[in-house]
């Protein structure tokens, strides 16, 4: 496309044309710009929900009381919406008696149990702000989320792999700063008795909030320094959640597997929100990821959507070709849908789960914690390639814009730039953090997201990598995730990650860490090179290739590519 007039970032505001997803910007001649806006209202958009958390429950539980609400497979335990609002009101009441109120802060530190959403909801209820706080963390993260939240009380399972949660949480209330009052673990006494205590009136206390007021503070993963508390409020997380099921055709008849952690917006905005906003169940398979259970509590709970970040698909979908532990096959009739969402999700493996799994409606989700968190989803109707090769549109009452990083402009459509996003889901900030959060957030609401992307002249978004990934090869930019979309195709490659290695004469060469299928021995560079030949640039090729059997996670399912580029001098045989 021939390059176009931009229009500068503070500048008045560009004439919109519409389209049947929204609108998008247009120059003065009326070439179209990387501008979109989701639809609107007048456009045909269901409305902005206007509810708080609590309030959206309870209308659910009046529609659905004898619908089944969670059905934890490893805990053998299962709640109607009945049964686990009871449960929701009697922890809230015992919060009040111990003397909690709106805005107070509540951490929860465990994998995924049923527990977690019973405490969840019942600080929704009176307004008090959830802190997530990842299962993973060690001693002085630990001490850092309960130090900036102002944490009052902690629900906790005993421990989480070699973690002693209980040492950990005495040794950070030791800690000058740290407000801890209260611990509660799960499966005790003082758990017993707040799931069986009184129902107190609580009119008093849900009367004074507001569908604005914070109530969920979710602490990025912190790659570099301490991690940031992303501050939500109920109209972020609410609408976004609801959002998310509208665009997979959620209904009280379906049941959703969610083996993503709860600690993360992934698990608990689009997993529990964007069920229980539709009246629809939520199906918990183990604590923390396991395919194989997985698979069989999509099997056992005639599961409807399956969550997951691409690696766990992955995994899955070799679970599935393995067949069940007794030789026989997955049976998996009722899937239609769910969710691939968390990093850049391989086209190839897209393809392989709507057709081996049935979920021909399985739609991809793009946005980050700060963005409450989906900003762009595809669509069951949409062309087979769009939605294998993007993330989709935008969801509606959003906007979004691609940035030149360089002069703030906004690019023409097809040239890549930072993706921007303003609208109901971003947050309110990062919890006492003003400085990083003038940082993340322009004056005019547009949080800048650190991703790159380009649109294509029908609105959908392809993200092409992160601005702090890119590898600068030779003065060429180089963006990793093109390159890994490339070795998806290899025959011999089940997954493959790529990052910027030095290099004395390019500054930096690429390295690809590769996991092979099953069977396959080897593969080297020179053969990944004959492979690449005629098809990728030269310049791309990786001059490395790792064959590895797996790669180092967060515990939400991403992977941790700054600990890739710590390893590979060890690996090179640098050092």
């Amino acid at each position: 496309m021939t390059k176009v007039d931009t229009v500068a970032t503070g500048a008045t505001e560009p004439r919109f044309t519409s389209t049947p997803w929204g609108s998008v910007a247009v120059d003065a001649e009326g070439n179209p710009l990387s501008w979109v806006r989701g639809q609107t209202l007048e456009q045909g958009a269901p409305p902005l929900l206007q509810h708080t958390l609590g309030q959206m429950l309870r209308e659910v539980v009046e529609r659905y009381p004898q619908r089944d609400c969670i059905v934890d497979m490893y805990a053998d335990a299962s709640f109607t919406y009945e049964r686990f609002y009871n449960r929701v009101l009697r922890l809230a009441s015992a919060f009040i008696r111990h003397g909690l109120r709106k805005g107070d802060r509540v951490a929860i530190w465990s994998t995924n149990r049923w527990e977690w959403i019973i405490v969840q909801w019942a600080c929704h209820h009176i307004g008090l702000i959830l802190v997530n706080i990842n299962p993973a963390y060690r001693q002085s993260e630990l001490n850092y989320v309960l130090e900036k939240s102002g944490t009052k009380v902690v629900f906790a399972a005993p421990r989480f792999k070699d973690s002693d949660y209980r040492s950990m949480l005495n040794e950070a209330r030791k800690q000058r700063g740290v407000k801890v009052e209260t611990v509660i673990y799960f499966g005790s006494t003082e758990w017993y008795d707040a799931m069986h205590g009184e129902i107190d009136d609580l009119s008093e206390y849900t009367s004074e909030l507001d569908k604005d007021d914070p109530i969920n503070i979710q602490f990025t993963s912190g790659t570099t320094g301490f991690p940031k508390g992303a501050t939500l409020t109920h109209a972020n997380i609410l609408n976004n959640g609801y959002f998310v099921g509208e665009n997979q055709n959620f209904t009280h008849e379906d049941r959703i597997v969610v083996p993503v952690p709860f600690f993360h917006c992934f698990g608990m905005v689009m997993g529990t929100i964007g069920a229980f906003s539709h009246g629809a169940t939520v199906i918990i398979p183990s604590p923390s990821f396991k395919s194989r259970e997985t698979l069989k509590a999509a099997q056992v709970g005639k599961a409807t959507s399956l969550y997951g970040v691409p690696t766990m698909f992955i995994q899955e979908l070799e679970e599935a070709h393995d067949q069940d532990e007794f030789g026989s096959p997955y049976k998996l009739d009722a899937l239609r849908t769910g969710v691939m969402a968390g990093t850049s999700c391989p086209s190839k493996t897209m393809r392989d789960v709507m057709e081996k799994f049935g979920m021909n409606e399985v739609t991809i989700c793009y946005g980050m914690t700060e963005t409450s968190p989906v900003s762009f989803q595809t669509r069951s109707d949409s062309p087979e390639d769009k939605r294998v090769n993007t993330v989709g549109l935008i969801q509606p009452h959003l906007e979004c814009k691609l940035v030149d990083e360089a002069t703030g402009d906004v690019l023409p459509i097809g040239e890549q730039g930072e993706i921007w996003i303003r609208g109901y889901s971003v947050m309110k900030g990062y919890w006492e953090h003003p400085e990083k959060t003038a940082e993340a957030i322009t004056e005019d609401g547009w949080m800048r997201t650190g991703d790159l992307g380009t649109f294509d002249e029908d609105g959908y978004l392809s993200v092409t990598g992160r601005l702090k990934d890119m590898v600068i090869r030779g003065g060429e930019n180089i963006y990793p995730r093109e390159v890994e979309e490339f070795l998806f195709s290899h025959p011999d490659i089940v997954d493959a990650q790529v990052i910027g290695v030095p290099d004395e004469k390019y500054g930096e060469e690429i390295m690809a860490w590769i996991i092979l299928r099953d069977g396959v021995e080897t593969l080297t560079a020179d053969d990944i090179a004959e492979f690449a030949h005629g098809k990728l640039s030269r310049h791309k090729v990786p001059r490395y290739v790792h064959a590895v059997s797996e790669y180092p996670m967060t515990v939400s399912g991403k992977v941790r590519k700054i600990e890739l580029r710590e390893m590979a001098p060890r690996v090179l045989g640098w050092v």
